[in-house]
C-alpha cells in the first residue's frame, strides 16, 4: 500500500465492543479509495485493503450472518 493512500485515510477506529488488555479487535480507517484494517494490538504489523464493493460486500455478510458457526443464527445445518 502507497504510502500516499495511508495518508488519506480518516483517523483509526476500534468498536465500542472491544474492551479490555485481552480483547481481540481490529481497528478500521475509511479512505477516499478504500478502507484499511489492522490488527488493534499490533498495528505496525501490516494493513488490509479493500476496495468499497469489497468493504460492503464484507459488512453486508456479517449483518446477514453469513460468518456464523453453522447452527448460530444460520440456515446451515448445524
Amino acid at each position: 500500500m502507497s504510502e500516499r493512500w495511508i495518508a488519506e485515510l480518516s483517523p483509526w477506529r476500534k468498536s465500542t465492543f472491544c474492551q479490555g488488555a485481552d480483547s481481540t479487535c481490529v481497528e478500521v480507517a475509511v479512505g477516499r479509495t478504500g478502507v484499511a484494517v489492522r490488527d488493534s494490538k499490533d498495528p505496525d504489523a501490516g494493513v488490509l485493503r479493500f476496495t468499497p464493493d469489497e468493504w460492503r460486500s464484507f459488512v453486508f455478510g456479517v449483518r446477514n450472518g453469513e460468518f456464523e458457526p453453522y447452527g448460530v443464527g444460520s440456515d446451515q445445518p448445524s
